[in-house]
């Protein structure tokens, strides 16, 4: 089983589509017009469509999920705050770091997503229970 250490980090990087917010918008039912009517976003404080938050989140699964501790893990928990807004054509880097080592069961990490400019634009923290070895393997 591998060990996990404090300090430990993975990252994942993705620019964000017109395509990954209608996508995203059909997949969830979230349709609010900030995010998908062109004319609607204009008329808000961001004055242009912005990508779902959760859909940025998503990202922090990813680097999680594929990364570190990567396949078979399972999330426990996460907390979010999102920080400024993600626009079409944004790169976004999702960055986890292990923060710690719970009884060596389940790993504390924090999460953080920046853009091509190193704003952060989420912040927040997850819990997850690595992955275990296959039955009958140690």
């Amino acid at each position: 089983m591998p060990s996990y250490e404090v300090g430990q980090t993975a990252e994942t990087t993705k620019v964000f589509t017109e395509e990954d917010i209608l996508l995203f918008a059909g997949i969830t039912g979230d349709r609010n017009p900030v995010h998908i009517s062109k004319e609607f976003a204009a008329t808000t404080r961001f004055g242009e469509r912005i990508a779902h938050g959760l859909l940025t989140a998503g990202l922090i699964s990813a680097a999680i999920g594929m990364k570190l501790p990567g396949p078979g893990c399972l999330y426990v928990s996460q907390t979010l705050s999102f920080l400024a807004p993600v626009r079409i054509g944004d790169e976004i880097t999702a960055r986890v770091e292990i923060v710690e080592v719970i009884s060596g069961k389940r790993l504390r990490f924090k999460t953080q997503c920046f853009n091509q400019r190193s704003e952060m634009v989420l912040d927040g923290e997850a819990i997850i229970v690595p992955p275990r070895p296959p039955r009958g393997k140690s």
